[in-house]
């Protein structure tokens, strides 16, 4: 077979959380914090089991695990308090990961749109959007504007839509089981990060490790995606 030139994928769409920005760490401060209010802090194995998720899912394993029964009013009140204690965290301590800012700006010289897909609510995501560069990106995708979270499609779908794309031109970078499932439902061409080392991305994603040689968008640039959408998608 011969080797692949690089043909450009239609957009880009970049997951936020664990995969532009390291903000899982800081997204588990605040997990457990919640855990501990409900009245019993929760394992490092169920904190994984909220990671990607939305806040209903993370209340309810937190809630579970407590063994209590959250009412409408204080899931709301439990939900504004976690969303400012990550705000808080966000501002104090956030950093894109090594190489993001690197491939954003060859996206964007290459003409290709780069799209964050996150099911962080806006006001948080657009303090990590921030963080990493506004202007890199056409446009953002954040939970509470799609009717279902992920691992639901609805989000990859409507970043193809607002692009103007079919979502197999579309690649998608993701860490999450979830975000992944929800990508690969849509019809995208997936490259999971996991940052757990030990975890295979969802079957049907491909692992940035095996194919850049680290879980890491160093060295990354639009050509190399080319190359990796080429192969990927089967062209």
């Amino acid at each position: 077979m011969a080797a692949s030139t690089g043909r450009t994928p239609a957009a880009v769409f970049f997951d936020m959380d664990g995969t532009m920005v390291d903000s899982e760490p800081l997204w588990g401060i605040a997990t457990f914090e919640l855990s501990e209010k409900l009245g019993r802090r929760l394992t490092p194995e169920l904190r994984q089991a909220t990671i990607g998720g939305s806040f209903p899912n993370t209340l309810r394993i937190c809630a579970e695990h407590a063994g209590v029964t959250v009412d409408e009013a204080t899931a709301d009140r439990l939900r504004e308090e976690m969303f400012a204690r990550v705000a808080d965290l966000f501002r104090e301590r956030l950093e894109p990961k090594p190489g993001v800012r690197d491939l954003l700006g060859d996206l964007r010289s290459a003409g290709v749109p780069a799209v964050v897909t996150t099911n962080t609510v806006r006001p948080l995501a657009d303090l990590a959007i921030d963080a990493v560069g506004r202007d890199f990106f056409a446009d953002a995708v954040t939970g509470d504007q799609v009717a279902r979270y992920k691992p639901a499609p609805d989000m990859f779908l409507e970043a193809a839509r607002r692009t103007g794309n079919s979502p197999v031109d579309c690649v998608v970078f993701e860490d999450s089981l979830a975000g992944m499932s929800g990508a690969l439902e849509a019809g995208c061409v997936v490259i999971g990060l996991p940052e757990d080392p030990d975890q295979v991305p969802q079957p049907g994603a491909a692992d940035l490790g095996e194919l850049n040689g680290e879980r890491s968008f160093v060295g990354v640039d639009a050509h190399r995606v080319g190359v990796w959408f080429d192969r990927l998608s089967g062209v």
